[in-house]
């Protein structure tokens, strides 16, 4: 494919330098999601949610299916020492898996599925911040119907922003602001968490939001100052990444749009399939994995992401 970069901005001209095509690297699923890269073995994995399994690629096998029957994960992170995050619409709870050798999968275990003795809605994207700490969302749309999920009444009234302390086991609302958080990244120097707020999907009378918010980050584990950071068009924000140059990534209905942190539109890197989520991965950390509806997509960009390959 032919490089895609429209530059809007000066200031994103030295990332797109040098930037290489947008390249399809396979297909056959039916909504992709939730990538994370697997340093180990310089493999991807991401969610086929409808599906209910999980896919990888690798640069010589080509894509595969590595799991099925996983309950309808969707974003996925690594923890400090490799352990795998998932974010399970089905089970309605963030699960972990640990690795043995050879990156085999071992048993699951149930990292935290409740706040304050009430089931959550569905985890939707989760993040680790340096301490150690989980950030995740808990939209409805795991359980608004049985596509994505278990259909199934919400128990907590309200969609949070959560943070989950393993050390502890505390598991604590930090926000309840956004109406439907859905992708969340922080700042390279964890000053700013963003979170999309993609209601609209919610509202087929065109209502509701398609916009990226940002708070600050009080002492490590608080929010406060919450405005508005970037209305996305076409599509929603579902899921973004942040570069070393704090510059956010996110997802929409034709391209990956990128921003300043000033909250300008910097550049939109055309995809031919509607963009749901998307990754920093490669051996240099600098190759942008876009999963786009039935495909997984690469272009390689002269930047890294914010936390490394």
């Amino acid at each position: 494919m032919t490089p895609s970069i429209e530059v809007l901005d000066a200031r994103f001209a030295s990332v797109a330098s040098s930037a290489g095509t947008l390249e399809r690297l396979c297909t056959g699923a039916v909504w992709s999601e939730g990538p994370v890269w697997l340093r180990e073995d310089s493999s991807l994995l991401w969610s086929d949610i409808p599906n209910n399994r999980m896919l990888r690629w690798h640069a010589e096998a080509g894509m595969s299916v590595w799991r099925e029957g996983v309950e309808f994960t969707n974003g996925h992170t690594r923890e400090r020492d490799g352990a795998l995050l998932h974010c399970s619409h089905g089970q309605r709870a963030i699960v972990r898996t640990r690795f043995g050798a050879g990156l085999l999968p071992l048993a699951d275990e149930v990292v935290v599925d409740r706040y304050q003795g009430r089931r959550l809605n569905s985890p939707n994207d989760i993040v680790v911040k340096r301490d150690g700490s989980l950030w995740f969302t808990d939209p409805p749309y795991g359980i608004a119907s049985d596509h994505e999920g278990h259909k199934a009444e919400g128990e907590l009234g309200r969609n949070h922003v959560f943070r989950f302390d393993p050390a502890t086991g505390a598991l604590r609302s930090v926000s309840d602001w956004v109406e439907e958080p859905n992708g969340l990244a922080f700042s390279p120097d964890e000053s700013l968490l963003y979170v999309s707020d993609t209601s609209a999907a919610s509202h087929p009378d065109g209502s509701g939001h398609h916009h990226i918010v940002v708070f600050d980050v009080i002492g490590g584990q608080d929010l406060a100052n919450p405005r508005v950071f970037a209305v996305v068009n076409p599509g929603l924000a579902d899921g973004f990444r942040v570069d070393m140059h704090g510059f956010v990534y996110t997802s929409s209905a034709d391209s990956v749009q990128v921003y300043h942190p000033d909250g300008t539109r910097m550049a939109r890197i055309a995809v031919p399939e509607k963009v749901g989520n998307l990754t920093f991965g490669g051996s240099d950390g600098n190759e942008l994995f876009v999963c786009a509806s039935t495909s997984l997509y690469r272009i390689r960009l002269n930047t890294r992401g914010a936390t490394g390959p």
